[in-house]
């Protein structure tokens, strides 16, 4: 019924879509796009806390572009830099000051950080960083953990979403295309269990150049660290010459100014950040100890990129993080307290209808679950909660107004109002029923 109604409104999204299907995958250029119910959308304009489809339709947006959009859609500061930048020229195929300001400013703001490097996405700005790691050490082997996403090339894609029931010590590859080859220097193991990890460690000594992790698992569920976890990795990892790299392309920026290793107090040797530092605008980094970042410049290792540190998308970075500096006292306890009264008002009403569910997360970014599993610690206890029901959810919301990630995380932007809580919140009785259904 509700797809029916959906589908009613979607007359000319249903026709891109038919025509998007014949020259791009999918009818999208990302495969998580293809999750949306009942099709994905095709959007013309975005404002603040909402987006207008190609049939009029608006929706509070709690998508957030999957996460990037942090102060609000087309917020005027962001905009008017990237103006400023583009009359100034596009791209110079050389340097600009913009560049260096945006390194020092990261460098201010991110306890690890003495040196940077820009990229364009979370992928590539991680490539970095195992890079880095295995020219530092002179090491080739990468722990990492299952659950945690780290971007989708070969090597990197690996144990993202495995079965509930694989062991999480065996590397999973997860998509067609990949070779072997891809899991020959990557070992797996179990994250938030650091006996495990000390015992990984232990069989492959003096070969582990990294260990990468989500400081904070947000990619298959907002899941914290167990007290001291962090600090335990960081302690054996110090211990055994191992480079530390934290992807906080979620994180960062999102649950703290400084990130999630400001939020938690641990800081690793290198990190990734992305998403939420430009707001939408397409710019990552990997940064971290001044040791491990020189030899890009002086032993041969290689790190290039055509469109890095170009003009439109470092304006947009240092717009968008001198607001997050200037209003930090502002944002962020209002990201805080509008994320936080969504999981608390949701699940009140899921109580008053009889329906379990678990949300979880700091308030900038949460995740929701329909389970009566009291908390979720760790991936294997994530991967077992059935999914269909939130699915439903997720597309009954769609029809009140109300668009959100289909998998379960919801994002938050500074221009989200007390009003657009409420209104998502007389959506949700609803889309609960349409959920238990």
């Amino acid at each position: 019924m509700i797809e029916r109604e959906l589908a009613g409104r979607l007359h000319y999204g249903r026709q891109l879509w038919d025509r998007a299907r014949r020259v791009l995958p999918g009818g999208v250029n990302s495969n998580v796009k293809m999750d949306e119910r009942p099709q994905p959308l095709y959007f013309v304009r975005a404002e603040g806390s909402r987006l207008v489809d190609c049939d009029g339709n608006s929706y509070i947006d709690f998508t957030c572009g999957y996460g990037p959009v942090i102060l609000g859609h087309g917020y005027p500061s962001v905009v008017h830099a990237v103006h400023q930048a583009t009359a100034r020229g596009m791209l110079f195929g050389g340097q600009h000051e913009a560049e260096v300001q945006l390194a020092e400013l990261l460098r201010d703001l991110v306890p690890c950080i003495d040196m940077v490097r820009l990229n364009c996405t979370g992928s590539e700005a991680v490539a970095a960083a195992v890079r880095l790691a295995r020219a530092y050490t002179g090491r080739t082997k990468v722990v990492r953990f299952a659950g945690h996403y780290h971007g989708w090339f070969d090597e990197l894609l690996v144990s993202t979403h495995p079965p509930a029931d694989h062991e999480e010590s065996v590397p999973l590859l997860e998509s067609a295309g990949q070779p072997a080859s891809a899991i020959a220097e990557v070992l797996v193991t179990r994250w938030n269990d650091l006996s495990s990890l000390e015992r990984l460690v232990a069989a492959h000594p003096g070969k582990i150049a990294a260990v990468l992790m989500e400081p904070i698992m947000c990619n298959t569920g907002v899941i914290f660290p167990d007290a001291g976890y962090l600090q335990g990795v960081r302690d054996l990892c110090r211990a055994q010459g191992i480079v530390l790299v934290f992807d906080e392309v979620i994180t960062g920026f999102r649950v703290h100014l400084g990130g999630a290793q400001a939020l938690l107090n641990v800081v690793p040797d290198l990190a990734v950040f992305g998403k939420a530092m430009a707001n939408g605008f397409p710019v990552s980094c990997v940064g971290g100890r001044r040791e491990i970042l020189e030899p890009v410049a002086s032993a041969g290792v290689v790190h290039a990129g055509t469109f890095n540190g170009n003009p439109l998308g470092v304006a947009a970075a240092l717009a968008t993080l001198h607001e997050l500096s200037l209003r930090t006292n502002e944002i962020y306890p209002h990201l805080m307290a509008l994320g936080t009264r969504l999981m608390k008002e949701i699940r009140k009403i899921a109580v008053g209808k009889g329906i379990p569910v678990l949300l979880q997360g700091p308030g900038p970014v949460f995740y929701m679950w329909f389970t009566d599993v009291p908390a979720v610690s760790d991936y294997r206890s994530s991967a077992r909660i059935d999914r269909a029901p939130y699915a439903r959810f997720a597309e009954a919301l769609l029809a009140a107004g109300v668009r959100v990630i289909p998998g379960g995380r919801w994002y938050v932007s500074f221009s989200h109002t007390d009003a657009d809580v409420n209104r998502t919140l007389e959506a949700v009785s609803g889309a609960l029923d349409a959920a238990a259904r």
